[in-house]
């Protein structure tokens, strides 16, 4: 990393009693250069000095030459740093230096205790995610970070406390409302969670249990974790036909719970688009909303496909009593019947849909063949299979020859996936052009939406790998969407300042030392949907609080990230 004190041995031959003249210069010369240099380290102001780089503060503001020092794992000066200061440098040759990312809509949750090193987020730029969201998280977020203290991990790591989880425990995975008891130990949860340093309250309205609870139920639970200063991060009810409800929604549990809010990967399907007038509509409430006096906030993924479970597909009321309960549902014939009526109208007339080959399986233990196809290309290797009367392997299988299927023939495959174990899907259903209008809205920060990636397992979303470098290199460097210090922006101060991250998403004096240099010119994403794990390119150091995670070599052993508080925790 840059440079260091030297370590050398001299190359004299031994040539008998007269070298050992030469050898005791030597070692007088090597006295003086190591007590020289250990004078130097000693009387160094700074534990590391970047020079010489293209400085992007994080506040938005156009780019500088200068140096970034670093003391104690904190920004200890930006500018002109005298040379020797250092007791290491790293020299940036006109690079971008940039504050850390902060990524505040992941899932990484307990991944980060068993894939500490969080390489994909760490070669994207990012210093700290934020896990939780969608109404999921660790119940118990003090033993969490106490883990992450005694363990280690390369990157920093924030919770929300997920709605869902927290009604899993108090009433199982069921609809209907919390009694009064169940509704104190609920709060009792959140209380603890907030005091013991979650950031917020989140919600992931379409998951079971949360899509049965009422906006009063939540009004409730989120009125706790605004006492302690918390943030409402919401995946909306509803991102299709009803999500100007959804939107509305979510600000009124802003407005009556008196807190912040985070809408969660702000989209906008090209069908609902198209019959609302696109995002500007969408964008408008929320702006409205500010106008009006409410603290509301977006982050985006910069992606045309969506990733969640294919559950998803289902009618809501067949799993409002639980799986078990599910299971019975889509396996009586008469019930079974009423399913298949409901997906053709949500499908069919209302969208409306001709088949669902958006829809691609992204993972799926009982049928991991079916990783990477579409959901009407396995209907048609299902219904293959049944007039065959045999196996059929589906990746063997050329897909012109395949049969033709009908919507229902699709929806059945759905189930039959579901009853065997479930999957999980990506989503194609956005337009580019949404998805640029989005970016440009100067309330929009950069979030991935992902977990940790084990390299190679599965078909995930490659949003996992390349969601910043994808920003820098698509949509500032070549499309020209936005500028580089927007971008910057989005990804660090605009984050922090939403989730109230102190000392974070800034080059400033005494922030702490999360750091990127990369080069505007190469940083890009390399995964694609057909081959999600490649990991970004650009970027030549990532530093977590004072060391250096990522260098041009690659990955450190460093482990210097920290759990980071939300401000109602009792001791900071």
């Amino acid at each position: 990393m840059g440079v260091s004190p030297m370590h050398f041995a001299p190359k004299t031959k031994d040539m008998g009693g007269t070298p050992m003249l030469l050898n005791m210069k030597y070692l007088a010369l090597l006295f003086v250069f190591v007590f020289a240099t250990a004078l130097n380290a000693q009387d160094a102001k700074y534990d590391l000095v970047i020079r010489n780089g293209r400085i992007i503060d994080g506040a938005g503001n156009a780019w500088f030459f200068g140096d970034v020092a670093i003391a104690s794992g904190k920004i200890a000066a930006v500018g002109a740093v005298p040379a020797g200061a250092g007791k290491q440098d790293i020299e940036a040759g006109g690079l971008v230096v940039a504050p850390g990312f902060i990524d505040v809509h992941t899932h990484a949750d307990e991944d980060v205790i068993k894939l500490p090193k969080a390489e994909n987020f760490i070669r994207d730029g990012v210093t700290t995610i934020v896990s939780g969201n969608c109404g999921g998280s660790v119940l118990n977020v003090g033993s969490y970070f106490a883990q992450i203290r005694e363990k280690g991990t390369a990157i920093n790591a924030a919770t929300l406390i997920g709605h869902n989880t927290v009604l899993r425990n108090v009433k199982e995975n069921k609809a209907g409302d919390l009694s009064p008891a169940q509704m104190e130990k609920a709060k009792g949860i959140v209380d603890k969670a907030m005091r013991e340093g979650a950031v917020g309250f989140s919600t992931g309205l379409i998951y079971t249990p949360g899509q049965w609870s009422k906006t009063e139920e939540i009004i409730e639970l989120m009125k706790v974790a605004a006492k302690h200063g918390g943030i409402y991060a919401s995946h909306m009810r509803n991102e299709g036909g009803e999500i100007l409800e959804a939107i509305d929604e979510a600000l009124r549990v802003g407005r009556e719970a008196q807190c912040r809010v985070e809408i969660s990967h702000f989209k906008l399907p090209a069908d609902i688009a198209k019959k609302l007038g696109g995002s500007d509509v969408t964008l408008g409430k929320v702006a409205a909303a500010r106008a009006a006096g409410l603290e509301v906030w977006m982050d985006q993924y910069p992606y045309t496909a969506s990733s969640t479970s294919l559950s998803t597909l289902l009618p809501d009321w067949v799993l409002e009593d639980g799986a078990d309960a599910a299971k019975k549902k889509l396996t009586d014939p008469a019930q079974l019947s009423k399913v298949l009526d409901s997906m053709k109208d949500n499908y069919e007339i209302k969208r409306p849909r001709k088949s669902l080959a958006y829809a691609v399986i992204s993972s799926c233990k009982p049928y991991p063949n079916y990783v990477g196809r579409n959901l009407q290309e396995i209907a048609q290797v299902m219904k293959l299979k049944k007039d065959k009367g045999g196996d059929v392997e589906l990746l063997s299988t050329n897909p012109e020859k395949l049969p033709p299927v009908s919507m229902e023939d699709q929806y059945r495959a759905v189930i039959e996936i579901y009853l065997a174990g479930g999957a999980g899907c990506v989503f194609h259903s956005m337009a580019e052009t949404e998805v640029e209008n989005i970016l440009r809205h100067p309330l929009v920060s950069i979030a991935s939406d992902s977990g940790i990636r084990e390299f190679g397992t599965g078909q995930p979303h490659p949003r996992g790998y390349g969601t910043n470098a994808r920003v820098l290199g698509v949509y500032v460097r070549e499309r020209k969407v936005i500028t580089l210090e927007d971008a910057i922006r989005k990804m660090t101060s605009q984050p922090a300042t939403a989730f109230r991250l102190r000392d974070r998403g800034l080059l400033r004096e005494g922030y702490a030392a999360d750091v990127v240099i990369f080069d505007p010119a190469a940083v890009i994403d390399k995964a694609t949907f057909e081959q999600p794990h490649a990991y970004a390119e650009g970027f030549q150091y990532v530093i977590v609080n004072g060391e250096v995670v990522l260098n041009p070599e690659g990955m450190t052993d460093a482990r210097p990230g920290q759990p980071v508080l939300g401000p109602g925790v009792q001791s900071r």
